[in-house]
């Protein structure tokens, strides 16, 4: 429902911030000769879309021995290709110079990201992750509909497996590491990741045919990990973005690695406002922190379980875990004559929990975030800690059954309220702060939008539990895209103190919504 607004300007701040330029809508393919796979020699450089284009924003500032040679409008952001043999310093000192730059938001080395899969030697058996998940149960209900698409941004798939043909309409995908239309395997001993993810999320179910995958749902491969398992910030940047654009209701990221780049948190960024839901690995390190991109607040990391549901060796864990799934010598898909396979890791617990999301908007219309709440409000709790199970292991017939909102096994009596403040912010120079009051004791969620001008680049800060008002420097949370559409998604948020709220003028002025949506 919407209320009247719980908001108190709590401070009018004053911050210098850079001016900036605006850009144009689309993907530019790389120039001939831009090699696949990882780009250690690029750096990505994000420009405000206040700029008439990043091209043009960044050229002027490249040096003789360097050119731009990937444009990404959409997510406005070039690579700028240095010379193999330059010296980490050039490429040092290119980004120090730029980020000088006003209308230029970052720099940064286009790292690169692996599949995240741990194998075994071949075990050939029953599958058992599905019935873990309760996902034959929830198949009473719904096997899953080709109206709800998952995309999977990994290597290749081989779309003519028999059991994922059918899953696969007239547009099978994109490559975006050869830069092509066709997103089948290169080397198909070789490049078997996508297909087996695939296999686990939406194997064709009930067909008399190999594996039953979580579900029914229409397939799109986005091709963005080289058949050695590797791929580079931009590309698989741009295979997000392409995968929200096609509509695609969830985006599984089996991959991580790189660390935290402003490019990637951009692209998931876009996904959710685009109404995607990503999934993402936790990682294969054994350790206790989430690897990107699943940390991204927009994302649910996934961890991964032994069959007897205790927390797999290899899996990462933390505080950013969200949800758990079976990710131990899990049976899918291959693309040799073997056909199907088990393999471990965090890669295999993503697509169960993509799986059951796909089962879940089969039955339910949900958005990003109300999806997200359902999965992670009917998941069922295995004994282990938060940090390494999240919300609980993934169930996919307490999701399929349970009317969003009811609760379910994570809480929650399913009644929101909504506050809304409109303001302005006239030039780079301005930034307003907020104090929201909570409506509810304990909410399970808060999801703090901002709509700005289109000729602007606004961008939002929050902090929970402090009181104290965020800086561009000093933030609990941050959606820092290079427009002025952010979106900030916090689950089980700290009410202890007000919600604090900064809208910053990057560049430009102009009107500004924010709304609070507060889930109880």
């Amino acid at each position: 429902m919407a209320g009247t607004p719980n908001f108190d300007r709590r401070t009018f701040l004053k911050l210098a911030a850079a001016a900036g330029l605006t850009g144009a809508a689309g993907v530019t393919t790389a120039t001939p000769g831009r090699s696949p796979g990882p780009k250690k020699e690029e750096i990505l450089v994000g420009v405000s879309k206040t700029a008439d284009s990043p091209r043009k924003a960044v050229e002027k500032h490249v040096p003789g021995n360097a050119t731009v040679v990937h444009e990404n409008k959409t997510l406005s952001y070039v690579a700028v290709k240095f010379p193999s043999v330059a010296a980490d310093r050039a490429r040092e000192n290119f980004i120090s110079a730029v980020t000088k730059r006003d209308e230029v938001k970052y720099a940064e080395k286009n790292v690169t990201h692996q599949a995240l899969y741990t194998t075994n030697d071949p075990q050939y058996g029953s599958q058992y992750a599905p019935q873990q998940v309760n996902a034959d149960t929830a198949w009473d209900t719904t096997l899953g509909s080709s109206d709800v698409t998952v995309a999977v941004v990994d290597q290749g798939v081989k779309y003519d497996h028999p059991d994922l043909s059918a899953q696969f309409g007239s547009d099978k995908g994109q490559d975006f590491v050869d830069a092509d239309g066709d997103p089948y395997p290169d080397v198909l001993a070789d490049e078997y990741h996508g297909t087996h993810v695939a296999g686990i999320a939406a194997g064709t179910t009930d067909n008399s045919e190999g594996i039953g995958g979580i579900s029914d749902s229409s397939l799109l491969s986005g091709r963005a990990l080289s058949e050695s398992g590797s791929g580079s910030t931009s590309d698989i940047a741009d295979a997000i973005e392409w995968a929200a654009d096609q509509g695609a209701d969830v985006i599984n990221l089996s991959l991580g690695g790189g660390g935290y780049t402003s490019t990637m948190k951009n692209a998931v960024s876009y996904a959710t406002q685009q109404g995607s839901l990503v999934v993402a690995a936790a990682g294969n390190d054994g350790s206790g922190s989430v690897s990107y991109p699943a940390a991204y607040s927009e994302c649910v990391a996934v961890s991964a379980l032994d069959p007897d549901e205790t927390l797999a060796s290899y899996s990462n864990y933390g505080t950013d875990i969200d949800l758990a799934a079976p990710g131990t010598n899990v049976l899918s898909c291959w693309t040799t004559d073997t056909e199907y396979k088990e393999i471990s890791g965090t890669s295999m617990a993503t697509p169960v929990v993509s799986g059951v999301a796909g089962l879940t908007l089969a039955v339910y219309d949900l958005s990003p975030a109300d999806l997200r709440s359902q999965l992670k409000n009917t998941a069922v709790d295995v004994g282990l800690s938060e940090n390494e199970q999240g919300a609980g292991r993934v169930d996919a017939a307490n999701a399929v059954t349970t009317e969003p909102g009811s609760g379910g096994g994570g809480g929650g009596g399913g009644d929101s309220t909504t506050s809304t403040i409109d303001d302005s912010l006239s030039s780079s120079a301005d930034s307003d702060c907020w104090s929201y009051a909570w409506e509810y004791g304990s909410p399970s969620q808060v999801v703090v939008d901002l709509s700005g001008p289109s000729s602007a680049d606004f961008d939002l800060y929050v902090n929970e539990g402090s009181g104290t008002c965020p800086t561009t420097g000093s933030y609990d949370y941050r959606s820092w895209t290079t427009d002025s559409e952010e979106q900030i998604v916090i689950d089980d948020p700290d009410t202890s103190a007000d919600l604090s709220v900064l809208v910053d003028s990057y560049s430009g002025g102009g009107s500004y919504t924010v709304t609070v949506t507060e889930k109880e």
